[in-house]
């Protein structure tokens, strides 16, 4: 999902001057000479730049990201799983047409690096000739994204262990998240929960939705497998002349998980038309095209790898991100807005409406997305 950005009472990490990034630029196995470095991309935790530097006289660049640590509480086990994936993955055979994501080590083999702030640095290297979009702007660029992220779980199922550390526990488990709704209505601190009665009716008449991954994956049918969980269409690179998918990034959120919770996150993201934060509700809808090409993409990268339990429940996924997004939302606006980030009264109900229209969609055209998934399976 869109994982937002926390509202946090502590100050902000301090600024970063060209010096600091020539500090941390020491501090790494770069093999090149800094330059200089600029802000770069639009996240909201962690701070990203592109950094210029000169190895034999010719240009080279690196992406430095200094990272949250008052949002990731335990970075260097955030670390270890990246740089477990990431190894994995680079370790594999690939064309020409993939750049895997691979960190850069520090000067003494590690990781990251912690400056004199006791801020924590990563290094990556710039993936050069492929571009992330916030939004779709056609549906080869689903299905190019839907397969980028098919990949990378198929990549990932022969992760060794030990398993992989929960930076995030219970991420993705809706029957807590649906708990945490309830006793956001129990308590209604300030006061909302008289005036949203028909949201409250409509997330509680929907409860059993929360059960349809965990249900099947604790009675031993759907397995735990290694997953992105952040896999919105902006976290695929995609190459600027072929429209390919290049590779997957922002791996913050790598962890144990189910490989329906990444599939259903990209269809409640891809297919729908509109912002999170729409108001005209009417524009808000499932498009079946996208979810064609997502469900012909995702198969085409990852279908070795699913058991037919997890093709079953494949239309439910979106369905459930959906909804588990929604209750979020909700549930946070009858806290008082004390998660995500507002920008005008009544955000995260607006917000909440949008992903239980969303649903409502879903819930309209599950015969047609059945249809397209029993042609592809």
């Amino acid at each position: 999902m869109r994982k937002g950005a926390p509202r946090m009472s502590t100050p902000p990490l301090p600024p970063v001057s060209q010096a600091d990034l020539a500090d941390v630029a020491a501090a790494f196995k770069l093999g090149a000479d800094f330059v200089d470095g600029r802000p770069h991309g639009h996240g909201l935790i962690n701070d990203t730049f592109a950094i210029r530097t000169t190895r034999g006289g010719e240009p080279l660049r690196f992406v430095f990201q200094r990272i949250n640590h008052r949002v990731f509480k335990d970075v260097p086990a955030l670390m270890e799983n990246i740089r477990r994936v990431t190894d994995h993955i680079s370790a594999k055979p690939t064309d020409t047409a993939h750049q895997p994501l691979h960190i850069v080590r520090t000067q003494s083999g590690d990781a990251y690096h912690r400056d004199a702030s006791s801020c924590f640095w990563r290094c990556y290297n710039f993936i050069e000739g492929a571009t992330s979009h916030d939004a779709l702007t056609s549906p080869d660029q689903a299905r190019a994204a839907a397969a980028a992220f098919g990949e990378f779980q198929r990549d990932l199922v022969d992760l060794p262990g030990p398993r992989l550390h929960e930076t995030i526990p219970n991420f993705h488990h809706t029957p807590k998240r649906f708990a945490d709704l309830r006793e956001a209505i129990r308590t209604d601190p300030v006061g909302r929960a008289a005036a949203v009665g028909p949201e409250i009716d409509f997330a509680l008449k929907h409860e059993p939705l929360t059960h349809a991954l965990l249900a099947p994956h604790e009675r031993g049918e759907i397995p735990e497998r290694v997953t992105h969980n952040d896999t919105k269409i902006s976290n695929v690179m995609l190459d600027d002349n072929t429209g390919a998918g290049v590779c997957v990034i922002d791996l913050d959120t790598v962890m144990p998980g189910l490989a329906l919770y990444d599939f259903g996150d990209l269809v409640r993201s891809a297919t729908n038309p509109c912002l999170e934060d729409e108001l005209d509700l009417g524009k808000v809808r499932t498009q079946l095209p996208i979810f064609e090409q997502l469900v012909a993409g995702y198969l085409g990268s990852a279908r070795s790898i699913l058991n037919e339990a997890e093709l079953a429940h494949l239309v439910v996924a979106g369905r459930l991100l959906a909804f588990e997004v929604g209750i979020r939302f909700l549930g946070d606006y009858l806290l008082g807005d004390v998660y995500y980030k507002t920008k005008r009264e009544h955000h995260n109900l607006d917000r909440a409406r949008g992903q239980f229209t969303l649903l409502r969609s879903m819930e309209e055209a599950e015969p047609e997305m059945q249809r397209i998934v029993d042609r592809y399976r």
